[in-house]
């Protein structure tokens, strides 16, 4: 499945007040996800000391979709296509690359 695909079927699952003039919604869910596997490995960290067991990788993987859900539906919002923000932060990551700021911090590297 590519990114296309993956928006418009996840977007037949999208009921949340607003639809398609509510940014703050999924802005606000993608956040929480993440968040969500942040304290996935919080957890994993605090109690196995960050050996990640197949079930932990299992528990963040099903979050992690709920992420991809939530971008796909930023996307939505936005009237933008993920697979033209994928390629977009491709270029953007390879021209830092070829220039030798990969790393570091700032926008505008």
């Amino acid at each position: 499945m590519n990114f296309d695909e993956y928006q418009n079927r996840a977007s037949q699952t999208a009921i949340y007040p607003d639809r398609g003039n509510n940014l703050a919604y999924p802005v606000l869910g993608l956040n929480g996800e993440a968040g969500e596997v942040a304290e996935k490995l919080k957890k994993v960290i605090r109690d196995h000391g960050g050996a990640i067991s197949d079930d932990a990788r299992r528990a963040m993987a099903k979050e992690l979709g709920d992420v991809l859900w939530y971008v796909a539906a930023c996307c939505d919002e936005l009237s933008i296509s993920m697979s033209d923000v994928a390629s977009a932060n491709i270029d953007k990551l390879f021209a830092r690359k070829e220039k030798g700021k990969i790393g570091g911090s700032g926008d505008d590297r």
